[in-house]
């Protein structure tokens, strides 16, 4: 992944997971998505730098997921209507194929926590 803007800062929640490693599962560290959207982010965020705005932290398990593939209806601004739940299913492989869900960490940014 390409550094998009040298030396810049991103905060990320203070009690997400650190960074794996290249290649290694996915823990929902968020790096990736806080650094820079991917193609299916950069298209609902409407920008190929910073933070992905469907990145959605789950406090309950600590760790951030991609709300397309968690909750497509929020994200897409679908809301409780009959057909979203149906169409956010039908949608989900896609999605996850787009984001490549299951292939491992593919962000090589290096990250500095500071610790309080």
């Amino acid at each position: 992944m390409a550094d998009p803007q040298p030396g810049a800062v991103r905060w990320i929640h203070p009690d997400a997971p650190a960074k794996p490693a290249p290649g290694a599962p996915c823990n929902g560290c968020g790096v990736c998505c806080v650094w820079q959207p991917c193609p299916l982010g950069v298209v609902l965020s409407r920008r190929r730098r910073g933070a992905c705005r469907a990145l959605r932290w789950l406090h309950a398990e600590g760790r951030y997921v991609c709300g397309a593939l968690h909750d497509p209806a929020a994200v897409f601004g679908w809301g409780h209507r009959p057909w979203a739940r149906m169409l956010s299913r039908a949608l989900r492989p896609a999605i996850a194929r787009w984001i490549a869900a299951g292939r491992g960490c593919d962000c090589d940014v290096e990250v500095d926590r500071l610790d309080a």
